[in-house]
């Protein structure tokens, strides 16, 4: 979750105080520039990070844009909800008196009609809750003749914390130079696949080589 960054005297709490007022892109903002009046840009900063969502208007389900950030089971009332789920995150590189320019694209592109944006002072995870975020993979396997084989999960739900191991790129020099080995474990989840009604856990497909034998 996003930790909106805190309105002037709010009570702390676990997961974010009661946030500072957001405020409202002006037409013509992009993924990369976002532009504002200049009483709301001189409230952020170059390095600071933006959240750039809709207000929460007590709709239950999933929310948060590109991605769902979270499923809502019962109507809240905090309006500045969707904004500390969501994935369309930003992280300012230039902060001037007409608006704020981004390192990076939006993930969701240009600010969607109603979005409105709010400076972020961190991130918090918490444990437990009905909410479990699922993905979907595409692996793929490339033979010496240029045949490839894909395995497409299209539902995967983690099943543990992210996890990061170091090792040695020389056995023989464990103390020398490492890289980084993520490892993820993911539950495979089923889909009803449209062509027969059945449901399916993964796709293995195969794709030969440019005029190779069959």
């Amino acid at each position: 979750m996003n930790l909106l960054a805190a309105a002037g005297g709010a009570a702390l709490s676990a997961d974010g105080a009661q946030a500072a007022p957001a405020v409202i892109p002006q037409s013509g903002s992009t993924s990369t520039s976002i532009l504002l009046e200049q009483n709301d840009a001189a409230k952020f900063a170059a390095g600071s990070l933006i959240a750039v969502d809709c207000d929460y208007m007590g709709q239950t389900g999933f929310v948060g844009s590109p991605v769902a950030g979270a499923y809502v089971r019962q109507e809240l009332t905090d309006v500045d909800y969707i904004r500390r789920v969501t994935f369309n995150v930003g992280l300012v590189s230039e902060a001037t008196s007409t608006g704020l320019t981004l390192a990076a694209p939006l993930p969701g592109g240009a600010p969607q009609s109603g979005a409105k944006v709010q400076a972020i002072a961190g991130f918090v995870d918490r444990e437990g809750g009905s909410f479990y975020q699922e993905w979907s993979a595409l692996f793929v396997m490339e033979g010496s003749q240029g045949e490839r084989i894909y395995f497409h999960y299209p539902r995967l739900q983690t099943m543990g914390r992210a996890e990061e191991a170091m090792a040695p790129l020389n056995g023989k020099n464990p103390n020398g130079y490492s890289r980084a080995l993520l490892k993820g474990q993911f539950l495979a989840l089923p889909v009803i696949d449209p062509l027969d009604g059945e449901k399916v856990l993964c796709y293995r497909s195969f794709l030969p080589a440019a005029h190779a034998l069959i």
